[in-house]
């Protein structure tokens, strides 16, 4: 697969936030190519600290594939505007 787009995307623009408070959503766009052509993923996973763990859990990983490009790009502006509903409006591109 080859990474097309990627935002790690958070509620707090604040990188000094204590990590128990900070909660991620990585979004991306992929493409890969198989036998009949170019194929488009569109991923979506989130991300908690883990203080069993000592570092980031990520789970909750949704995909959905597409055949032409203008449909993926349509789904990743749609999740994107969902996440932004539910207050995860930063940007690591916007940094």
């Amino acid at each position: 697969m080859i990474l097309a787009m990627q935002e790690l995307l958070s509620k707090k623009p604040d990188p000094h936030t204590p990590l128990p408070d900070r909660e991620y959503y990585e979004l991306s766009l992929l493409d890969e190519a198989n036998g009949l052509r170019t194929r488009y993923c569109v991923r979506q996973v989130r991300a908690e600290w883990s203080d069993i763990d000592g570092q980031f859990k990520w789970e909750q990983e949704e995909v959905e594939y597409f055949w032409i490009l203008s449909e993926a790009k349509q789904r990743y502006s749609e999740r994107k505007h969902a996440l932004a509903k539910r207050g995860f409006i930063y940007s690591d591109m916007e940094f």
